[in-house]
């Protein structure tokens, strides 16, 4: 019985990986700079990094390549991810609006900032 299979690599855009997850994603907690998403059951089911021994490594260095993100840190247990975030760079409402799929002037600044991340690592990946 063949399983279906999603493999990301540094080439898949952001736009591709945000929609895989965006119906995983809810977001637990926010106050300005700081914002905790929990990701839902299933989310990673039938998903792969290529290259990647550690999921949320390669999804942590991902992220730590965005401009304004400062950290990151992860309770898997929980299925959770605390994000602090310059909100001079990103602004508080970019990161409720992008997962609704608004397509707000705050929504659209992260994702020319995603934008950026990935062509660095698309880069450094070739």
């Amino acid at each position: 019985m063949a399983t279906d299979q999603t493999i990301f690599t540094p080439q898949t855009p952001p736009a591709v990986v945000l929609a895989h997850f965006s119906p995983y994603l809810s977001i637990a907690h926010q106050v300005p700079g700081r914002i905790r998403l929990k990701l839902g059951k299933g989310a990673l089911s039938g998903v792969s990094f290529e290259g990647a021994d550690n999921k949320s490594d390669t999804i942590n260095a991902a992220l730590k390549r965005i401009r304004g993100v400062k950290n990151i840190s992860w309770n898997l247990l929980a299925r959770s991810c605390t994000i602090e975030y310059d909100p001079a760079v990103i602004p508080n409402a970019a990161w409720p609006d992008l997962l609704a799929g608004t397509d707000s002037p705050a929504a659209q600044t992260l994702r020319t900032i995603m934008d950026e991340a990935h062509e660095h690592l698309r880069h450094a990946a070739s």
